[in-house]
């Protein structure tokens, strides 16, 4: 099988040829139909996250899919050869960017049906990193407000979906040419930060998902009431997310990192917290009654076949496309 792999940090990605994976007990083999393109896997890609994630090179790179299962490992009960799937496989094995894939089938699920491959393969990451900030970081429920940057990207436009089907009021930041799209993916403040500042719009909210970083970290925790939560997707760790590699030697460190954001927090009154998302077949499982019923859908910037990925990774981010996700098609 064709699979772009990961040689040298910090250097292009090449394609090889391997053998089509086993399943070993408690996974399955996935025909990649479609995989969504992230700044994740540029960040790994660089070696950002070399110390925290030992990948052995090269490593199939690659962190969402969407596809059909072509065979079965023992123990599992949940899918059968045939049955069309997406999911984001766990951190330590990654493999989208490739023809046939082995994961875990507890980081799978079955497919929304009302969905194209293409479709289902731009949800898993975002969906999940929404889901996580929304009930996991924070407890999201009717009547609360959630401030959302960037709601034309991937993550944003997915999680104005996920805050609105929870119940809450739902604020975001777009470019001018975005705003009418934020409002049909249900935000109920739309700030245009060409021409507005989100501050003139948005007040004592109680939770702010920040997926810009840098000064803007600082500057959205002013929007929060007392008590409220800023839940960073691009900041600085948290010493919950030693926990979470189970790392406890690392808490220090983690705890350094992000003692500016802490102090800022402290001083507003408010909670930092740090959300690296998690594989979860359920979480993917629970939410696509919501996905077939339409209150959650993908935005789609671009698709192109696969055979360009090494070209067009990098350039992720950097050129203009339309609101939403990029997607690799292999089938």
């Amino acid at each position: 099988m064709k699979a772009l792999t990961l040689r040298k940090y910090n250097q292009p990605l090449v394609w090889n040829e391997m053998p089509i994976p086993t399943p070993r007990a408690g996974e399955i083999v996935i025909q990649v139909h479609a995989a969504g393109l992230n700044p994740l896997d540029n960040m790994i890609a660089r070696g950002q996250f070399a110390l925290l994630f030992p990948y052995r090179l090269p490593q199939v790179m690659g962190n969402e899919l969407a596809g059909v299962v072509t065979a079965i490992g023992t123990g599992v009960k949940k899918f059968k050869v045939g049955d069309e799937v997406f999911t984001r496989p766990d951190i330590h094995h990654l493999g989208a960017f490739a023809t046939y894939v082995a994961v875990s089938a507890e980081d799978v699920a079955h497919k929304p049906r009302n969905l194209t491959m293409v479709e289902a393969a731009a949800l898993p990451l975002v969906t999940l990193t929404a889901i996580q900030a929304f009930t996991e970081k924070t407890h999201v429920k009717p009547g609360m407000k959630v401030f959302i940057q960037g709601g034309a990207g991937g993550l944003g436009s997915v999680a104005i979906q996920v805050a609105k089907h929870l119940g809450a009021t739902v604020a975001t930041t777009v470019s001018t040419h975005d705003v009418e799209i934020a409002r049909t993916l249900g935000a109920d403040i739309v700030v245009d930060y060409r021409t507005q500042k989100y501050e003139d719009y948005v007040q004592n909210f109680d939770v702010v998902l920040d997926t810009l970083g840098g000064n803007e970290t600082f500057r959205s925790m002013k929007v929060l009431k007392a008590g409220g939560t800023l839940v960073s997707v691009i900041g600085s760790p948290d010493t919950d997310f030693a926990d979470q590699l189970g790392k406890p030697i690392v808490k220090p460190l983690m705890w350094w990192a992000g003692r500016k954001e802490r102090k800022a927090a402290r001083q507003q009154g408010v909670t930092y917290k740090f959300l690296f998302m998690r594989a979860s077949g359920q979480q993917l499982a629970d939410i696509t009654p919501a996905i077939e019923s339409g209150a959650i859908r993908p935005l789609i910037a671009q698709s192109f076949p696969a055979e360009k990925l090494a070209e067009e990774l990098p350039q992720l981010g950097k050129k203009k496309t339309g609101p939403g996700k990029t997607v690799a098609t292999f089938v």
